[in-house]
């Protein structure tokens, strides 16, 4: 059983690293705003294009760089479910025939 446990924590380990070289983007405003961020949610970068930040408020900024980070955060999120659930089938995967799946 700890062999089991142990071995789910090694392959969670290994996810996390693969995560962490897998790269996501989220833009808001035509690629105006672009925010970079890694499949753990980690951000990267924030890059905000010259002109559109000599031009823009405030308020309109903020707005636009929380729908890129969300848009990031969604595309990591998304990866991150693919991983995680790729290693939930390959570890617990030979159990479906004693469920009589």
């Amino acid at each position: 059983m700890f062999d089991k446990l142990f071995e789910a924590q090694q392959k969670a380990g290994e996810v996390k690293k693969r995560l962490d070289g897998i790269t996501v983007s989220g833009t808001a405003e035509g690629g105006k705003i672009t925010v970079i961020a890694n499949g753990n949610k980690v951000i990267q970068s924030i890059n905000i294009d010259d002109d559109f930040y000599k031009d823009a408020d405030k308020e309109e900024l903020e707005e636009l760089l929380v729908v890129a980070v969300n848009k990031a955060m969604g595309q990591a999120d998304n990866i991150s479910q693919s991983e995680m659930a790729a290693l939930t089938k390959d570890m617990f995967g030979g159990l479906g025939g004693m469920f009589g799946k």
